[in-house]
């Protein structure tokens, strides 16, 4: 009698692991990232890379529409690349056009330049410092707001 019980026991150990295991592992596997499985195995395993991107749109204009000279707008842009670059060790300056829609329903167009920097991490500091550059930006530019972009996310500093 002894000898069956153990037996039984033994046996239903046995299949309680062959069922808990697999549940447990499948509830702790690491969440693969949304390009992890485009580039694994690629030629950029390994390779250093930056997780974070912070950016800013500077504008061309002083009230929302009317334009500052191309000389003026090019130091805005240097100083956002200098800024940028002492802070994140490096920045970008793309050129472009950013339309919002008057109160009126009339179409607003100006010249913008994005100034993005790449980040290994952001941290609260350099997220309030970026913040802080954007407001001084749109108080010497008299905007309503100046747009900052982080990881993806728009932000309108008013």
């Amino acid at each position: 009698m002894k000898k069956r019980f153990w037996t039984i026991g033994l046996s239903f150990a046995f299949l309680l692991a062959l069922l808990i295991v697999p549940v447990q592992q499948s509830f702790s596997a690491p969440e693969p990232s949304a390009n992890a499985g485009s580039i694994s195995g690629s030629a950029l395993n390994g390779q250093y890379h930056l997780d974070n991107v912070v950016k800013i749109y500077v504008p061309s204009t002083i009230k929302g529409d009317i334009p500052i000279s191309k000389e003026a707008h090019e130091k805005l842009v240097d100083q956002a690349l200098t800024q940028f670059s002492e802070w994140f060790g490096g920045a970008t300056a793309v050129e472009g056009t950013g339309a919002w829609m008057d109160k009126d329903k009339k179409l607003i167009k100006e010249k913008v330049t994005i100034v993005y920097a790449f980040a290994d991490k952001l941290d609260k500091e350099d997220v309030n410092r970026v913040v802080t550059y954007a407001k001084q930006m749109k108080e010497d530019l008299l905007q309503s707001s100046v747009s900052i972009e982080v990881d993806g996310k728009m932000f309108f500093i008013e």
